[in-house]
């Protein structure tokens, strides 16, 4: 029997682009979905981006934009310049959740690991040990293996955290970056997630790009009245 899976993540408050990915998902009759964290932060939608997450009834792991909604963004964490902006846009996400939302985010695992038919998947978000390094597609192999290996035992890493999908084969394993379903980097202006199939011992990993209406997003962050509207033109420069 055939497995498959999907791993989506960077949420980022974009249920528009959500509901994009989870219609896509279900006509692919994908068994099982797992979250890689960054639900609800930096869209204009986290309320229902987060209840739509909750709603797979599935593993859900913490990303550094979830740490953020519930304790805010340090010094340090980003560029000085962008600090103040960016708490800004945290309150206004605090803002629209209650606290058993916020306590939901507080709680989630930092990691998750599954086997499906002998076949292991270490997931993370950004790396094993921590919600905020920086991992890039161009990094060497000997910086993956140092980075993203902690799990000796797994066949497939998989992780989000940069918005850039890729796929990597290293020492025998298989290293995925899923993308971001709410915020892709790569100039594609399409949702992006991850699925990996099994089948009688093969597997088969794959980097799926949905379209989504940008500009319903782009209007719900002007109505939303949305900290920080520049972003807007960011978003209108294929940031989505």
């Amino acid at each position: 029997m055939n497995v498959k899976i999907a791993f989506i993540s960077d949420i980022h408050g974009n249920a528009v682009a959500l509901d994009a990915v989870l219609k896509d998902i279900k006509e692919k009759s994908i068994e099982a979905v797992y979250v890689l964290g960054d639900i609800c932060y930096r869209g204009p939608e986290p309320k229902r981006s987060l209840q739509l997450v909750q709603s797979l009834q599935t593993k859900v792991i913490k990303g550094n934009a979830d740490e953020w909604v519930v304790r805010g963004v340090r010094k340090g964490e980003v560029p000085d310049k962008a600090l103040e902006l960016m708490n800004l846009e945290r309150d206004w996400t605090a803002a629209q959740l209650d606290a058993e939302d916020m306590a939901y985010l507080q709680s989630l695992p930092e990691q998750l690991t599954i086997t499906e038919k002998g076949i292991t998947i270490h997931a993370f978000h950004a790396t094993p040990v921590s919600l905020f390094d920086v991992v890039l597609p161009g990094e060497p192999d000997e910086g993956l293996v140092e980075k993203l290996i902690s799990h000796q035992n797994a066949d497939i890493l998989i992780y989000a955290h940069i918005h850039k999908p890729y796929i990597r084969y290293i020492k025998g394993k298989v290293i995925m970056n899923i993308g971001s379903v709410g915020l892709p980097f790569d100039g594609l202006r399409k949702a992006s997630y991850g699925i990996v199939e099994i089948v009688e011992g093969r597997v088969q990993t794959s980097i799926v790009r949905v379209e989504t209406d940008v500009e319903k997003v782009v209007s719900q962050f002007k109505a939303a009245d949305y900290p920080n509207l520049h972003i807007i033109e960011v978003v209108q420069n294929a940031s989505l």
